[in-house]
């Protein structure tokens, strides 16, 4: 994730929380927070012994994750509405960034790992989560990228579901930017491309009656905390939809541009149908 999108105005200036909103906050945040405090440090603890009998694959923690991202969603009161199904074969998701609330959403409807920037490692809270939950950080370095692919190469083919956001950057949820092809390139490696499937996933937010229709978005340089308190201080919340796509087949593709160019097509097509809806 990245908070660097401009967008074309600015973010508006969050709305002064009274009396009533930070009963809200604490009704919504307090389960939040009490289920991060038990099932974090759980996972935590059985990441080593996860570890040392089933090295790269997790049969456990991932469900603790999951679990933890469908509480949050509740008690938040976000509603999630599922459309299509997870596929069942090995590969990665891509899918389009409009929040940081997209960690929840999506981890709610499928056990997967999250591939990021490395500067979010230092997020307070954000990353702190992250490291825990198996995160795949990346760097923009050339020298690195052989490195990178070798890291992926592992992860997948050991079963883990990688979650690509190829926008690179989080959004005002209205719109899908065009798909970066740089980390496509890793899905056609020698050791991957006739074994792989990417699924698009397109997440489309509907902000709540008579909000802002931005509501739900995180872009330019607005604040994690300043965006989380009003969310659960809204006084209604609205719902987002997470339409899984038909998954595209790696070796049917010649290389990394036209799959991205197949994958953006997906997304935005399944979040172009509902924006009247918004």
């Amino acid at each position: 994730m990245s908070v660097t999108w401009e967008g074309d105005a600015p973010p508006p200036p969050p709305r002064k929380l009274g009396l009533g909103d930070w009963l809200r906050v604490i009704r919504r945040g307090g389960p939040m927070l009490l289920l991060l405090a038990i099932c974090f440090p759980l996972l935590l603890l059985l990441r080593l012994p996860e570890r040392l009998v089933f090295g790269l694959n997790r049969p456990v923690t991932p469900f603790i994750t999951q679990f933890v991202c469908i509480w949050s969603c509740r008690a938040m009161g976000l509603r999630r509405r599922v459309i299509g199904a997870p596929m069942p074969q090995r590969g990665a998701f891509v899918a389009n960034h409009s929040s940081w609330l997209d960690i929840f959403t999506l981890n709610a409807s499928k056990r997967l790992y999250f591939v990021s920037k490395a500067e979010v490692r230092g997020w307070a809270g954000i990353g702190w989560l992250a490291r825990g939950t198996g995160t795949v950080f990346i760097r923009r370095d050339r020298a690195e990228a052989a490195a990178q692919t070798r890291l992926f190469e592992d992860r997948l083919r050991a079963g883990h579901k990688l979650l690509f956001f190829p926008e690179g950057t989080s959004t005002d949820s209205r719109r899908v930017l065009p798909f970066k092809t740089t980390l496509f390139a890793a899905f056609f490696s020698d050791r991957l491309r006739d074994i792989l499937w990417v699924q698009p996933i397109t997440l489309r937010y509907h902000a709540p009656e008579g909000a802002d229709p931005r509501f739900y978005g995180w872009w330019g340089e607005m604040e994690f905390g300043a965006s989380l308190l009003q969310i659960l201080a809204a006084p209604r919340q609205g719902a987002v939809d997470v339409i899984y796509h038909a998954p595209l087949k790696v070796s049917e593709f010649a290389d990394r541009k036209p799959l991205a160019r197949a994958a953006e097509a997906k997304v935005r097509a399944g979040f172009d149908s509902g924006q009247s809806q918004g």
